[in-house]
């Protein structure tokens, strides 16, 4: 299977310009032994490493049915409809592929057909869309709504024509037979290599665990890219939530149920109402939008409580209605499942009591999320690897902290796994230069973004813009994108503005573009070449202490007698600040710089951790040796 690999294997004859990797070779190797032994491998592998293909060979070589998850659905994507079908065409592969995601990415037909009856009291956009929606429904074959061109995939009208796990009416839905979902998993069900994301495999673990009807079939192999994101995610999916946009859809499904199937019952319209109402005030008395806070503290005060009580007596009408008319709707019957459900998730979420979770809640402009996440889920992922005899292989470029992976092992429960760390081929020595500037004032001090922009401008000048400008909050993001903007000439993209595919489409149209960003910039975007050849990070990135999740993993740390700065905090930012980093060089000919604008990297014992877990590279902490070196490139 190594051989695949060499200078004159299968994929260098079948790829142009493919380079025999030694780090590749290694890693493969060691997923094909995984792969024969039934075990668990943990792979860090450096950037360019090749660690898509050398994962993709050895689940293709096996002849087993293989599961990859990757960690978001444009990833999902790009493996399938890229780097797949390059390894199925040089190994000369003959079985079949499928991709599979969640019930919300396909069209409905049954909704749809709701909306186009009851849809006259649609904005006018929207109308407009639905008719776009129409169009492409009686062309499409797959009906992954991602091929629909002409409606935005932000669209406000994607949520009210596709599915989910709560409103999904399953073998009763009257267009099941024509079902996309049934499609896709019949596809999946037929397929030897299928392509999920992390979403799609833990809302499925959920749902199977649950007895409900699953989508994602079993198999001998699964392989988890970008696997530093699991943790966070299965503690998402292993909790409770309730949010503002399930309550929203079932007022609207009983809405669409009284307007085309069961006109005569008006309590219908009201309960939905009723709902409706109750959900817009609840989000209102949250406060201001962009807020995570501590759903006990929410739950202690009176005020809230009877906000919550309204909230749980709408929801007890829309049950108690559609109660009433049980059988004269399918989609009346999946409200009233639902509503009893989401009783039940806010009387638990309402029991702050339970020991073991974090409970928290976060509001948006117009929606709130109010959620109880455990504290860990190492004992359920563990309890899910030894309940079936498959092969597990989770890598990632960031997986490691201080040259250890234990910090991932622990969180997900995986300590016995066999470890593999691969260093990057790049030359960092060569292509990178790594400053930390003086004379910035302390993080915990009142630094001003001002500040910021006029120490760096002159940088950014110099190398022409192509500069990404990571920061840890959206405040700092704005304030800085609002400066940019008086201070220089050249185009200041800023993220929120428009979708995340466009902003790259504009930063590589602009060729001399500043983009601003905060976390979703931060990992899972590649930028080759010179149109990006300089990243600046504004501090380390620590999560806030006051987020009520990691405020209650550190209490948990310190209950068991361990330092909760080193076991939390310290951690998770290393990993995330890999992640930041690791934007900047994607090729063995990118060159370019890194500035980090926090002096702790050099005055704080613990930013030698930092250091160590970052690539190799000369550093500086004086800004005209990084003008010399913008100059050079």
């Amino acid at each position: 299977m190594t051989d695949d690999f060499s200078q004159e294997g299968n994929l260098a004859q079948a790829i142009p310009g493919f380079r025999a990797r030694r780090a590749q070779q290694i890693m493969a190797k060691a997923i094909s032994e995984a792969v024969n032994d039934t075990s668990t491998l943990l792979v860090e592998a450096g950037t360019g490493t090749g660690k898509t293909y050398a994962y993709l060979v050895p689940a293709l070589r096996s002849g087993k049915k293989a599961i990859i998850s990757t960690g978001s659905r444009a990833l999902q994507d790009q493996l399938y409809h890229r780097d797949l079908p390059t390894i199925v065409n040089a190994l000369k592969f003959r079985g079949k592929t499928a991709i599979l995601k969640g019930r919300s990415n396909y069209l409905c037909l049954e909704r749809l057909d709701a909306q186009n009856s009851a849809g006259g009291d649609l904005p006018v956009q929207q109308l407009s869309e639905l008719v776009n929606v129409r169009a492409w429904a009686s062309m499409t074959q797959e009906g992954d709504t991602s091929q629909c061109a002409a409606v935005p995939e932000d669209s406000p009208l994607w949520p009210l024509v596709t599915s989910t796990n709560d409103n999904c009416l399953g073998s009763d839905c009257p267009q099941y037979e024509q079902c996309y979902v049934v499609k896709a998993r019949k596809r999946a069900l037929d397929a030897d290599i299928v392509v999920v994301n992390h979403h799609l495999f833990l809302a499925d673990l959920v749902v199977k665990e649950g007895g409900f009807g699953e989508l994602i079939p079993e198999a001998d192999v699964m392989v988890f890219d970008e696997a530093h994101q699991l943790p966070d995610i299965a503690s998402q999916y292993f909790g409770q939530q309730l949010t503002s946009r399930q309550l929203q859809d079932l007022a609207r499904d009983i809405t669409i149920a009284y307007r085309t199937e069961v006109r005569e019952v008006t309590q219908l319209q009201k309960a939905a109402d009723r709902l409706a109402q109750a959900t817009q005030d609840f989000r209102l008395v949250l406060g201001e939008p962009g807020f995570r806070g501590n759903l006990r503290a929410l739950m202690s005060d009176p005020s809230q409580q009877r906000m919550l009580r309204l909230l749980d007596d709408a929801l007890e009408l829309c049950y108690d209605v559609s109660k009433l008319n049980l059988g004269r709707s399918a989609l009346l019957d999946a409200a009233f499942d639902r509503a009893g459900q989401y009783r039940n998730r806010l009387k638990r979420l309402n029991n702050t009591q339970e020991p073991g979770f974090s409970y928290w809640y976060e509001c948006s402009r117009y929606h709130f999320t109010l959620a109880l996440t455990p504290l860990s889920v190492a004992e359920r992922f563990q309890e899910v690897i030894k309940a079936r005899k498959t092969s597990w292989v989770f890598t990632s470029a960031t997986l490691a902290v201080n040259g250890e992976m234990n910090h991932f092992a622990e969180r997900l429960g995986v300590q016995q796994a066999k470890q593999l760390m691969l260093e990057s081929p790049f030359d960092y020595a060569r292509q990178t230069l790594l400053c930390v500037p003086r004379y910035l004032a302390e993080t915990r001090q009142s630094r001003s973004a001002q500040q910021l922009v006029s120490r760096l401008t002159p940088l950014i000048e110099a190398n022409d813009g192509r500069c990404f400008f990571l920061c840890t909050s959206y405040q700092m993001m704005r304030e800085l994108a609002a400066l940019f903007r008086e201070t220089i000439k050249r185009p200041v993209l800023l993220q929120g503005e428009t979708s995340k595919g466009q902003l790259l489409e504009q930063f590589l149209a602009a060729g001399n573009a500043l983009l601003i960003a905060t976390s979703s910039f931060w990992e899972g975007v590649d930028v080759r070449g010179e149109a990006l050849s300089m990243v600046i990070i504004d501090k380390l990135p620590f999560a806030s202490p006051e987020d009520p999740l990691l405020k209650a993993r550190m209490e948990d740390a310190q209950l068991k007698g361990s330092d909760p700065f080193y076991q939390v905090q310290l951690p998770d930012a290393v990993i995330a600040l890999k992640q930041g980093v690791g934007r900047l060089i994607r090729d063995e000919q990118d060159r370019g710089v890194l500035v980090i604008c926090d002096s702790r990297l050099v005055t704080r014992p613990y930013g030698e951790i930092f250091v160590k877990s970052l690539p190799d590279c000369p550093r500086t902490r004086d800004l005209d040796v990084v003008l010399n070196f913008i100059k050079q490139q």
